[in-house]
């Protein structure tokens, strides 16, 4: 393991929770380069290691990245092709922010093969752990549960429009785990929120990035969701320091314990 890349916390279940957008590191030299705007590391998931702190009871293994997602997006494709073609989205190394600001300082963005350096260095270890966590418990469970975990500003009028709903499920329409357990997280996530008072989709604006997409592969025994949370329902999100608000967290965690419960309640069906 690349401690300095990712975090990694093995459990027993077979549940793996990927944080690929947590992390606030820099590469080396790189945050001369940002404009003041990016240096706030605003897009960033924050806190979603202490939203999903409940996770160890269902003997989760924790992978969380430590890089920005300013260094590499370790949730897009590394060729760098997009994931929403005709949408507007950010790209492997962004140049710019989610509200389409300049990320770096004038001509400081970083060129091919510095791209390709960080793929390298940075992206694909990160893709080897969790693709040897999905099969470390796949081999000791016959099947895996893959968790993508997410969380973005509740309202950002150029990826879409007015407010998005509290929580988003992506299951890359319907692809990426069997239907079964799809239909019952929905469901669970459903009944939850309602009673919470909160907003919820599947298949919204956001359907799953590239690890949804890449390792859901329900056939082979590994079912992926993504989970793309509104931070307003858990932290302060306007202004740094972005600071964590456990007042408001406590309703979006109920409804999250639901939808873990209905993922890692699931068995696949016998013969």
């Amino acid at each position: 393991m690349s401690d300095a890349i990712y975090d990694l916390e093995r459990g027993d279940g077979p549940l793996v929770i990927s944080m690929p957008h947590c992390g606030t590191a820099l590469a080396p030299g790189l945050a001369g380069r940002l404009t003041d705007e990016a240096l706030t590391l605003r897009d960033t998931d924050w806190h979603i290691p202490r939203l999903y702190g409940f996770a160890g009871r269902y003997g989760a293994t924790l992978l969380s990245a430590r890089y920005s997602r300013y260094v590499v997006d370790l949730n897009r494709p590394s060729s760098g092709e997009s994931l929403y073609p005709g949408q507007a989205t950010t790209g492997l190394c962004p140049d710019i922010l989610f509200d389409g600001t300049p990320l770096y300082r004038d001509g400081q963005a970083p060129g091919p093969e510095e791209v390709a350096e960080r793929v390298e260095r940075y992206w694909r270890p990160y893709h080897e752990a969790l693709e040897a966590e999905l099969a470390r418990v796949k081999e000791r469970h016959g099947f895996a549960l893959l968790y993508d975990a997410h969380s973005i500003r509740s309202q950002v009028p150029r990826l879409f429009d007015g407010r998005l709903p509290d929580l988003n499920l992506g299951t890359a329409r319907r692809t990426s785990a069997d239907p079964a357990l799809i239909a019952a997280v929905v469901a669970s996530m459903e009944r939850a929120a309602a009673a919470e008072g909160l907003t919820c989709v599947a298949d919204g604006r956001f359907v799953g990035g590239h690890i949804t997409r890449c390792y859901g592969r329900p056939a082979d025994g590994v079912h992926a969701l993504q989970m793309e949370l509104s931070q307003d329902r858990y932290m302060d999100e306007e202004a740094p320091p972005f600071a964590y608000r456990p007042d408001r967290a406590e309703r979006l965690q109920r409804v999250l314990a639901a939808v873990l419960d209905a993922f890692t309640g699931w068995r696949p069906a016998q013969g």
